[in-house]
């Protein structure tokens, strides 16, 4: 007796790498399997593409074109034409500036759908226990990337006022951060950075950005390509130190990547002085240990550190402080929670078990809201594979439940006012965009709308804003 043919419907909640992924792999496993499948992709800003539209850096048009695939997956299929019957409607929806918890609840989209998958993401940052964090001039970076991305729920100005910045941590953010601070604005035109920004880094004060490792020179966390670029800055010096390589051996590398990473940091200590108007200083085995100032950020204090005989980081008593009048937290980001979903306030992620929400049958998870804040965007893909997996192996073994109504969820919104934004939507506001850039007295690709308010206007009318 052959297995009954899948007919799903599905939520996805986050519209990113991850859940755009999950959607993709399932439509996939679905139509091998010859089934139905109707699933709707809910995201609280009216754009889709989350952290690549909002979290990486303007400067990175390699790790931006990961949209056009993206764009590929939420494409595929034609929208439904007034009167065509509902097996013609495009496998994924997109519903955008609806935030679950607020336009609509989690309940009503578990009444209205046989799974929702949670992909919410990570986009606060996580939290940086030493005295004096909360002193003006200390900064998420996470706030600072959604600033000089144009996202709309954050300020339009930055206060750019100090020569001397500290950026804590070695990762990929914390080098866009010390990146976008050291580089000249002129050097930005070109990009999709949006105007105000453009305006707030031109009137910079910056001339020197220290980057801060916990651990040493063969533990840093960049790729290749991050770190290269940054020797690419024009007028931009690098600074190392050479205390911070005793022992450190690039034919000693644990793997190719690091073996190159070790090999570039190395030819940049071998370069002469420099005599560029700014300076990108990198060092290496310091603990942060207070943010210093009398009503705001004077200066941090950091204490020296070492790994012992087992490799463990260990603190050496000696304390190096620096005068800084700004202080960038690239520490790690903390999950989105969802409002009535399970939380794990201390791992900032929804507890599950390989993508199974914790005694939520037919709840699931994917991407960092899932495993924490770890790992380049492409690992994303193999961990919604491990989500759409076990969600369609419970759906094959009946152990979905069938939704409570077919009503669409686009009459609740309809209902409530709610002023979501469509595929269609996004294709009006991603030619408006290019439209900008083409017009524009810098050239570009294209120049992001940034009001709330304006995207949601351009998507819904479907017409260029002059």
């Amino acid at each position: 007796m052959s297995a009954p043919t899948l007919s799903l419907r599905v939520a996805i909640v986050g519209a990113g790498p991850a859940g755009i992924y999950a959607g993709n792999l399932l439509a996939t496993a679905v139509k091998e399997r010859g089934g139905a499948l109707e699933i709707d992709l809910f995201e609280s800003l009216p754009a889709p593409y989350g952290l690549i539209r909002y979290g990486v850096a303007p400067d990175h048009p390699r790790i931006k074109g990961i949209v056009n695939s993206l764009h590929e997956m939420l494409d595929a299929f034609p929208d439904t034409a007034e009167g065509e019957p509902a097996a013609s409607r495009r496998t994924i929806r997109f519903i955008g500036n609806v935030e679950v918890g607020r336009d609509i609840s989690l309940e009503e989209l578990r009444e209205r759908y046989h799974a929702v998958i949670l992909a919410t993401g990570a986009i606060r940052d996580a939290a940086l226990d030493i005295p004096g964090v909360d002193l003006p001039g200390s900064y998420g970076a996470a706030d600072f990337v959604a600033w000089f991305d144009g996202h709309p729920d954050v300020a339009r100005t930055w206060p750019l006022e100090a020569s001397s910045v500290a950026v804590i941590g070695n990762g990929n953010v914390a080098l866009d951060v010390a990146r976008v601070l050291a580089k000249h604005a002129v050097d930005l035109r070109s990009t999709e950075i949006p105007d105000n920004v453009l305006e707030g880094l031109e009137s910079s004060a910056v001339t020197d950005v220290h980057v801060f490792g916990r651990r040493g020179p063969a533990d840093i966390k960049f790729t290749p390509i991050e770190l290269r670029e940054l020797g690419e800055v024009n007028d931009v010096d690098i600074v190392l130190h050479d205390e911070d390589f005793d022992g450190v051996d690039p034919a000693s590398a644990t793997n190719n990547q690091l073996k190159v990473m070790l090999r570039t940091l190395n030819s940049w200590r071998d370069r002469p002085a420099g005599s560029a108007s700014r300076r990108l200083h990198l060092h290496f085995w310091h603990a942060p240990v207070e943010i210093t100032g009398d009503g705001r950020v004077e200066g941090i204090r950091f204490e020296k550190t070492r790994t012992d005989a087992e490799g463990r980081l260990v603190r050496t008593g000696e304390f190096r402080d620096y005068d800084v009048q700004a202080v960038y937290r690239a520490v790690g980001y903390y999950g989105t929670r969802v409002v009535d979903a399970p939380f794990d306030e201390a791992r900032g992620v929804i507890p599950n078990d390989a993508g199974r929400v914790d005694a939520e049958p037919g709840l699931y998870a994917t991407g960092w809201i899932k495993r924490g804040p770890v790992g380049l965007i492409g690992h994303t893909k193999s961990d919604a594979l491990e989500t759409i997996t076990n969600l369609v192996a419970d759906a094959e073994a009946g152990l979905l439940t069938a939704a409570k109504t077919d009503d669409d969820v686009l009459d609740v919104l309809d209902a409530s006012g709610t002023a979501y934004t469509t595929w269609d939507g996004w294709l009006a506001l991603d030619a408006h965009e290019r439209h900008l850039g083409e017009t524009h007295r810098h050239t570009r690709e294209r120049v992001k709308v940034v009001p709330r308010e304006e995207q949601v206007a351009v998507s819904r009318d479907g017409a260029l804003v002059r």
